[in-house]
């Protein structure tokens, strides 16, 4: 058995068809949302943006309890944090990769941090709206989008969607708060 780590060059690279087919299907996207756990979304979804000599905003979101990459970003090196006290546990990352620092740097626009509340009304709008079951990560996307619904306003804008690692009752939670 090979082990693969949490952030590994193999990973962006099969993360990257998921980007490029987005860019395909999806022409002339000005920004795109993608939830940041170890960085192989976002990385990706830079990689497929360069490579396609395209214009796209990649906006990284966080979960305001777990913002290592947020931090790190900013701070322009790699920020530890003590904890990643979050239910959005595909994000909760205290020690950012090095590699994925230096690539979401380079080519991100930013990184938002978006409350708990904010994660789980995101999670309940994509139920109530698609019936989908999103993942806690996978609501940052439509979180970020959200917070930040007046300054991409009349743009071509995307959400990245992961996984599906939700039980009934978590999404129970999310819906009876913000049913």
């Amino acid at each position: 058995m090979l082990a693969v780590p949490s952030f590994h060059p193999w990973l962006v690279e099969g993360v990257a068809t998921y980007a490029a087919e987005l860019h395909e299907s999806v022409r002339d996207l000005e920004v795109v949302y993608v939830p940041v756990g170890m960085g192989s979304g976002i990385c990706a979804n830079i990689v497929v943006r360069d490579l396609l000599g395209l214009r796209t905003e990649i906006v990284g979101v966080v979960a305001e309890k777990a913002p290592a990459y947020s931090r790190s970003f900013t701070q322009g090196e790699v920020v530890s944090t003590e904890t990643a006290d979050t239910f959005v546990d595909g994000v909760a990352c205290r020690t950012p990769d090095p590699v994925a620092v230096a690539t979401i740097r380079r080519g991100a626009a930013r990184i938002l941090e978006v409350s708990e509340d904010a994660a789980r009304e995101a999670m309940a709008l994509t139920y109530r709206t698609t019936h989908n079951l999103p993942e806690p990560a996978g609501s940052l996307g439509l979180a970020g989008l959200l917070g930040e619904r007046d300054r991409v306003a009349g743009r071509r804008v995307a959400v990245v969607m992961t996984g599906g690692n939700c039980d009934f009752d978590l999404l129970a939670g999310a819906v009876q708060q913000f049913g």
